[in-house]
C-alpha cells in the first residue's frame, strides 16, 4: 500500500490541474447555453442547423434539442469526453513508465514486492485517479445543468454519459499502461498512446460525416457512449458495453504479461 500512496501522491497535483481544466470546460460550456438562451430556443436549434453539415453532424444537430440545458450538455459532453479519455491514457501511459523515464527503477527493484503486485497497485492508483476525475466532472454537471434547468427536466441522463465516461476512460487508462509496458522505450508511451487515440477521434467524426462507413463505429471507443446516442436511448448500449468489457479484459492481459517479463531500463 506504501506504493499506491507514493503514486497518489506523486499524480495529486496533475489531478487537481484538470479537475480545474474539467471545471473550465463545464462552466465555460453551459454559460454559452445562458448566452443562448437569452433568445428563443427556437434560435438556438436553428443557429445550429444554419452551421456547415459536417458542424452539425458532429455536434449531433436533429438529435439533440439545444433549446434545453441537457440537450446543449449533450453537444458539451464530447469534449469533455475527450479530456476524460486524454487524462486517462496519459496517467495510465506515465504511472507505469515514470521510474524508466526518470533512472530510477532501482526504486522498485530494491522493493521485496513482485512485479505483479507493482503494477497492481500502479494501476489501482490510476483507476482511483480516474474515478475522482469522473467524479468531479458529474457534480460539476449536475450542478450547472440544474442551474439552468428551469422546465425540471429529469438529470438521470447525465448519470448514464458520467458511467459511459467511466468506460471509457477505463479502456483508455490501459491502452496507455499497454503501450508503457510493451514499448521498449517507454518514455514514448504517452505520445504514441495520444496518438492511438487521436486516430479513433477522428475516425469517430469520419464516421458521423461518411455513413458508408458506419461498420467501422466498433473500432473507435468515442462511437461507444455518444451523447446523442445515450440519450436517445436512455441507457447504454449492451453490444459496446460487450465490446468494452472485452477491451479490458485483453489490454490488462497484455499488461500484466509484457510488464512482467520485459527488461526494466535502470
Amino acid at each position: 500500500m506504501n506504493l499506491f500512496f507514493r503514486e497518489m501522491k506523486a499524480n495529486r497535483k496533475s489531478l487537481i490541474i484538470w479537475c480545474f481544466g474539467i471545471l473550465f470546460m463545464v462552466v465555460a460550456g453551459m454559460g454559452k447555453y445562458e448566452g443562448y438562451s437569452s433568445s428563443s430556443g427556437q434560435s438556438i436549434n436553428e443557429l445550429m442547423a444554419s452551421m456547415p453539415k459536417s458542424l452539425q453532424a458532429m455536434m449531433g444537430v436533429g438529435e439533440l434539442d439545444f433549446s434545453t440545458p441537457i440537450g446543449f450538455y449533450g453537444m458539451l459532453f464530447a469534449y469533455l469526453l475527450l479530456m476524460a479519455a486524454i487524462h486517462a491514457l496519459m496517467i495510465g501511459a506515465t504511472i507505469i513508465a515514470k521510474e524508466e523515464r526518470d533512472n530510477t527503477t532501482e526504486f522498485l527493484m530494491a522493493k521485496p514486492i513482485s512485479r505483479r503486485r507493482i503494477i497492481t497497485f500502479k494501476l489501482l492508483a490510476a483507476l482511483v485517479n480516474v474515478v475522482i476525475f469522473n467524479f468531479v466532472t458529474l457534480v460539476l454537471s449536475v450542478g450547472m445543468v440544474s442551474k439552468f434547468n428551469k422546465a425540471g427536466d429529469p438529470l438521470d441522463v447525465i448519470y448514464t454519459l458520467m458511467a459511459g465516461m467511466f468506460m471509457l476512460q477505463f479502456i483508455f487508462l490501459l491502452l496507455g499502461s499497454t503501450m508503457a509496458a510493451v514499448l521498449k522505450k517507454p518514455k514514448r508511451a504517452a505520445s504514441i498512446g495520444t496518438a492511438i487515440l487521436l486516430i479513433f477521434y477522428l475516425l469517430s467524426i469520419f464516421i458521423d460525416l461518411n455513413h458508408k462507413l458506419d461498420g467501422l463505429k466498433y473500432l473507435t471507443p468515442f462511437k461507444y457512449f455518444e451523447a446523442k446516442k445515450v440519450m436517445a436511448d436512455a441507457s447504454l448500449d449492451p453490444v459496446y458495453m460487450s465490446v468494452s468489457f472485452a477491451a479490458i479484459v485483453l489490454l490488462t492481459t497484455v499488461t500484466y504479461v509484457f510488464y512482467q517479463k520485459r527488461d526494466l531500463n535502470v
